[in-house]
């Protein structure tokens, strides 16, 4: 059996939600949670992996575009 896999696609931060995987500035990551608003502010978002071997952030405005695979 063929395992289809999604393509990347360009959305608003906006509309990203856990589980989504992102590519950000050449790295991937699987997002775990979202903090928005971010540093107080509502217009900022932050992804958060969190793994057992790595944590990472990305903080992002909420209107930019980010590259997104869901599947």
């Amino acid at each position: 059996m063929i395992c289809a896999v999604a393509d990347w696609q360009s959305m608003s931060v906006g509309a990203v939600r856990p589980g989504d995987r992102i590519r950000v500035r050449g790295q991937e990551f699987e997002v775990a949670r979202i903090d928005s608003p971010f540093l107080g502010l509502e217009q900022m978002v932050c992804f958060i992996e969190d793994t057992p071997t790595r944590w990472h952030a990305y903080p992002a405005s909420r209107d930019a575009e980010i590259e997104v695979r869901r599947g």
